[in-house]
């Protein structure tokens, strides 16, 4: 990998089902090293764009490289995969499955794999078929933390476990990642953890990107603003700015904006937090799409609205 060259970066993707584009015109990318969390409605293309990259799909326009060469240029052992299904042999057992994992990728950590497992003090000897849901989980993320990837996509990883075991596979997945310096593409619904868990975003709707970047840029140009409306909408100081989403609750309006110069005016304003900001962009699809200097692809020709502008 060449130095300063991304994990990962699409150009105008696209994949087409027979109902349609799940992904069309997708353009971003992800520097190496990153956490990144990847956000939008059911049906975004969130688990298109992963399959894409983990080489389960092949997409019908655009191109898709990791680490500056195409998917199927690059060593399987550098990136790992874990699909919502948690895809494991149902007749083997937890030892067996570790096992496979080491005579398949030839920089398996066993102590690693092996500790996730006991840290929720999952039997070796039981076969996966007999596990829960959370369980699995965990059995299966030792599988692709084991392997030692450079790139680790994770597709909802930890839906179905409860809040204590999240935050200790999220924290375990956190600290691998730093160690290591991995890469982290991860789509989750539950907004409220990424807070404290990512410094990337790319937001997707209707197939593709609205908003991507260091998590920094984009808090740092967004300000939340609470006032008394005038009339039947928004005050008319407001309308300079780019709104990217606003709420009348009686007399009371609460906006998200992009300003475009001091916003200043009869209103209080505030830093949004992140799950406020992500709030906005899934609920306004149609909000001006913000893509910062650190996810544009070089070549990005459609007109966007950069942190830098």
């Amino acid at each position: 990998m060449c130095a300063g060259e991304p994990a990962l970066e699409a150009r105008g993707l696209g994949m087409r089902y027979r109902g349609g584009w799940a992904l069309k015109d997708c353009s971003f990318r992800l520097p190496a090293g990153r956490i990144c969390g990847l956000v939008g409605p059911n049906g975004a293309g969130k688990t298109t764009l992963l399959s894409i990259a983990a080489q389960v799909l092949e997409p019908t326009q655009g191109t898709l490289s990791l680490f500056g060469a195409a998917p199927d240029s690059v060593d399987s052992e550098r990136t790992a995969f874990l699909a919502q299904e948690k895809p494991l042999f149902r007749r083997f057992t937890v030892a067996e499955t570790l096992q496979l994992g080491r005579e398949l990728n030839p920089a398996w950590d066993q102590r690693a794999a092996e500790n996730i497992v006991r840290a929720g003090d999952v039997p070796f000897d039981s076969k996966i078929s007999t596990l829960s849901g959370g369980q699995r989980t965990r059995v299966a993320l030792a599988l692709a933390l084991g392997k030692r990837p450079d790139l680790l996509l994770l597709d909802e990883p930890l839906s179905n476990l409860d809040p204590v075991a999240r935050k200790e596979l999220t924290g375990t997945v956190l600290a691998e990642a730093a160690e290591r310096g991995t890469t982290v593409l991860m789509s989750t619904h539950v907004l409220a953890e990424l807070e404290n868990v990512c410094d990337y975003l790319v937001v997707l709707s209707d197939g593709g990107v609205r908003l991507a970047g260091d998590v920094d840029e984009l808090m740092s140009v967004h300000t939340m603003v609470t006032g008394t409306k005038e009339g039947e909408g928004l005050s008319a100081s407001l309308s300079h700015h780019t709104i990217v989403e606003s709420r009348i609750s009686g007399r009371q309006f609460t906006a998200l904006i992009r300003p475009q110069g001091p916003a200043t005016g009869p209103w209080e304003t505030d830093s949004p937090s992140m799950e406020e900001l992500l709030l906005a962009y899934l609920r306004s699809p149609d909000a001006p799409l913000l893509i910062t200097p650190t996810a544009q692809v070089q070549d990005q020709a459609y007109n966007t609205r950069t942190v830098a502008a």
